[in-house]
């Protein structure tokens, strides 16, 4: 006999549309300025940096597309929807953003064997601008990024270049001041330095998650402990966790349970059991009687319950 328990959380995911608008949208100008000026100054700073600001801009519709493809119904060939795409979206931003800093660095190297005349003036006002409109960006994204890898991965690419921006004002500054061209590409290299260290957990986080390991944050072997406590369990095996998206977590598991044990009641206390204390939304749970041999798939027809916290 094989009881299996579903649980699912529906739990309202914040939409982030509208911050992906604005976020694209005042992105996409400042690059239009940005270039303009990096053609008027003659700065190469300013073009390098309008390039690098397309780039987000692609980040920010990788990580929009993968946030409205997890809200993609489930069909027969995709049972659990789209749900992974966030994951895949996370994934790519953190690419392209090593893939952005890696660009920034070529240059930063090039221009110190070959320092170049920039008018400090213009480079400062122009990554102002670009200060403000990183800034405003990322702070829409500020209140997901803790939940939500994708939305953390778009919130760290306007963080990077706000800080690039940043840099580039200071670097301006002390252009006027000293004359000295070596300070913009030096500046370039430190700011790439901090944004590369900031990247690589999201790189880390989103590649276990596309190959299915468990997420960060939970410990298999204790909720492997915490089943076996529940009333009736003898052990347990087939412990399976993974990423469903960015923000969801399943699990499966299989029960070995007393013969005198209430099937329905445990399958119920499990499913709450494992959302309530590690968040897991998605489980499901097949319970056994001892001495069955556990690669023996040949059980009864499956019982489907829902449970919707």
């Amino acid at each position: 006999m094989m009881g299996s328990g579903h649980s699912h959380d529906h739990a309202s995911q914040a939409d982030f549309s509208s911050a992906f608008a604005a976020g694209i949208a005042l992105n996409l100008g400042f690059v239009v300025v940005e270039a303009f000026y990096g053609f008027f100054a003659d700065s190469m700073a300013l073009l390098a940096d309008a390039g690098h600001n397309l780039s987000d801009v692609l980040g920010l519709v990788l990580a929009w597309a993968g946030a409205a493809l997890v809200k993609r119904r489930p069909n027969a060939r995709f049972s659990y929807g789209l749900k992974k795409s966030s994951i895949l979206a996370a994934l790519l931003n953190a690419l392209l953003l090593l893939v952005a800093m890696g660009a920034i660095i070529a240059e930063a190297i090039r221009r110190l064997g070959d320092p170049e005349v920039t008018d400090g003036g213009t480079v400062i006002w122009v990554a102002a601008i670009g200060i403000l409109v990183n800034g405003v960006t990322a702070w829409l994204f500020a209140r997901g990024r803790h939940h939500d890898i994708n939305i953390r991965g778009a919130f760290l690419h306007m963080v990077a270049d706000a800080a690039v921006s940043v840099g580039v004002v200071l670097a301006g500054f002390l252009i006027l001041k000293t004359g000295q061209s070596w300070i913009d590409p030096v500046t370039s290299l430190v700011i790439a330095a901090i944004i590369l260290w900031s990247t690589w957990d999201l790189l880390t986080e989103s590649a276990t998650m596309t190959l299915a390991g468990v997420p960060k944050g939970i410990d298999s072997s204790q909720v492997g402990r915490a089943l076996e406590k529940l009333p009736g369990v003898t052990a347990i095996h087939h412990l399976h966790i993974w990423s469903l998206s960015t923000t969801e977590t399943a699990l499966t598991v299989h029960l070995v349970v007393d013969d005198e044990c209430d099937r329905d009641k445990l399958i119920r206390q499990a499913n709450a059991y494992v959302h309530q204390l590690f968040g897991i939304s998605h489980s499901t749970i097949q319970v056994e009687s001892p001495g069955m041999d556990h690669d023996d798939h040949c059980h009864d027809t499956p019982s489907h319950r829902h449970h919707h916290h």
